[in-house]
């Protein structure tokens, strides 16, 4: 039997698409030139802008110029161009005639989101970087070309500027263009991820996806996600099988009604299906994806900085399948492309934006050492300076990453980090990393199964370290935890141990709150935004208020 028409399309591709990867993986030879070319081809480009204007761009002609020109600053030193660009004055940051797509929204360090202008030319480079990465899934996992993947995405188009863009999130934007040779891929259609409630997203996508046996691959941001969706499924499975027998969708679900009218003809009875699925449910006593879809081939999610505790819980309800980062992606832009698997490393996406890093140890530097990607020392931590098609000129995202290697000219980068996750009260500069080190060990240390957690501060006469967890979270275990948490953060931070000693730092308390203050903390801070996939759950947080934000919530109902 001849294969279908699409699929010889897809493998045409494929075969075309390896040879731009290839090209792409040999070209990381000429990075530092690559790189700085894209640099002053961007100032030109830029010159006649208002922030060209402002720092002289007509008069940059080396690496060196530009560096003196424009400093490393954070968002808030662009947000008076941005707002000019929402306002309608896109040449304040672009070109005349630019078309901004979108905003991407993300939380800034105010009260207000920051709003990342998405050009076409920056959209072109965010999408070029996901197709290396894909290009790499499919050329080591070909039979995928003839599976269905499931990905969790949220909804580009949430709210609009004054002058009527969209505002919302990059990579629901990217689930609506896909080429339609690799659109049907995916069991998802792209109306799902109109669906704001995020319970009512996670039940309609299960519903649609349970009813096909050949899911090989599902795509999200965050692993603490694919963790809630499973246990989702196990307690709505009495429901999502009847739905796949009768052909419905639950009525209360709240689903706006033009997204029930374009699944109506998705929702067609399978009672072989559902059979299918009670078998499994009679067998095991749940409902978990690693029965529901026995040839699930790949998870891509986050695999680097706080999300280890959720990784170890991801064979329990999806098996023994392998796990691929997607690579070190924000808002602002794609910075990694990971193309093997069970590591974060990836190579810096070297053709899109310009990179400089920052040592770590020269963090708080007024003058630090500032290196071109090429320049960076294996084994050696720096946090990414971006200038971006965005508009964004030698921002500092406040990422940390370990240099791993290099592919060439070009560095094999590893997330450890986001710099606000750091807590230095006594000087004690504590990362999220290192708790996230320490949390591991002691789980392992002491034979307890992973839990969910934060370590946020008390600030008094001598600050200390609260383990909060929830009532359900290891009850006769939680105090245990908290004192070999204590070690192995001594361990793994002398700084710590030294405070501690000394009497400076008390040593860490555990703190219960209720059961579903975990999902409440998460629903309040992705309701307005509608990223709740992408959310990432605080393992520390250097707000001294966190316990009291916790406490006010549980007069809250959940979402």
């Amino acid at each position: 039997m001849s294969p279908h028409p699409m699929t010889l399309l897809r493998r045409s591709m494929l075969r075309y698409k390896i040879g731009r990867l290839q090209r792409y993986l040999s070209n990381a030879e000429r990075a530092r030139e690559i790189q700085r070319e894209n640099l002053l081809r961007r100032i030109r480009l830029n010159a006649d802008t208002a922030f060209g204007r402002d720092h002289g761009f007509s008069e940059i002609r080396t690496l060196e110029d530009f560096r003196r020109r424009v400093p490393i600053a954070g968002y808030e030193a662009a947000r008076p161009y941005v707002d000019r660009v929402i306002q309608g004055e896109t040449t304040a940051l672009f070109p005349e005639n630019t078309k901004v797509v979108m905003f991407a929204t993300t939380s800034g360090t105010t009260d207000h989101p920051k709003m990342i202008p998405v050009t076409e030319d920056f959209y072109r480079q965010y999408k070029a970087g996901w197709q290396y990465w894909g290009t790499g899934v499919y050329r080591d996992y070909p039979h995928l070309l003839q599976m269905k993947s499931l990905q969790f995405s949220s909804h580009w188009n949430v709210t609009q500027t004054p002058s009527g863009a969209p505002c919302g999130n990059i990579s629901g934007l990217a689930a609506e263009t896909r080429p339609f040779y690799i659109g049907s891929l995916f069991v998802l259609p792209a109306c799902v991820i109109q669906i704001t409630e995020h319970l009512a997203k996670h039940y309609t996508a299960l519903r649609l996806s349970l009813a096909c046996d050949r899911v090989g691959k599902i795509v999200t941001a965050n692993p603490s996600t694919l963790v809630e969706v499973a246990k989702f499924a196990d307690a709505m499975k009495e429901t999502l099988i009847r739905d796949i027998h009768d052909g419905t969708l639950t009525g209360d679900q709240p689903i706006p009604d033009a997204i029930r009218r374009q699944l109506r003809s998705r929702l067609r009875p399978n009672p072989r299906r559902a059979r299918q699925l009670q078998q499994i449910v009679d067998r095991t006593g749940h409902l978990y994806p690693k029965d529901a879809w026995p040839d699930l081939t790949l998870l891509a999610v986050w695999t680097g900085g706080s999300v280890g505790i959720y990784l170890n819980q991801l064979p329990e309800y999806y098996g023994d399948v392998a796990v691929r980062d997607h690579g070190l992606s924000a808002s602002e832009g794609r910075m990694t492309v990971p193309l093997q698997n069970g590591s974060p490393s990836g190579m810096l996406d070297y053709s899109s934006h310009h990179f400089e890093f920052i040592p770590e140890s020269e963090r708080d530097s007024s003058t630090p050492n500032v290196l071109g990607a090429s320049d960076l020392t294996e084994g050696e931590n720096y946090f990414i300076v971006l200038t971006t098609a965005s508009g964004l000129y030698r921002y500092d995202i406040h990422d940390l990453v370990r240099c791993d290697g290099f592919c060439g000219q070009t560095p094999m980068l590893s997330f450890l980090n986001k710099g606000k996750n750091f807590c230095s009260f006594t000087g004690e500069k504590l990362s999220e990393h290192q708790v996230m080190q320490a949390m591991q060990q002691t789980l392992q240390s002491i034979n307890a199964p992973s839990c969910t957690f934060t370590l946020a501060p008390t600030l008094g006469e001598r600050p200390r370290y609260n383990l909060v967890l929830d009532d359900s979270s290891l009850p006769n275990l939680c105090e245990r935890i908290g004192q070999e948490l204590q070690n192995q953060l001594s361990q793994v931070n002398c700084e710590y141990a030294d405070k501690c000693a000394s009497g400076r730092i008390e040593p860490i308390q555990v703190t219960r709150v209720p059961a579903g203050t975990w999902e409440k903390l998460r629903a309040s801070k992705t309701s307005k935004r509608g990223n709740f996939e992408e959310y990432k759950h605080p393992c520390l947080t250097n707000d001294p208020n966190f316990l009291q934000s916790l406490s006010k919530l549980d007069s809250t109902p959940p979402s």
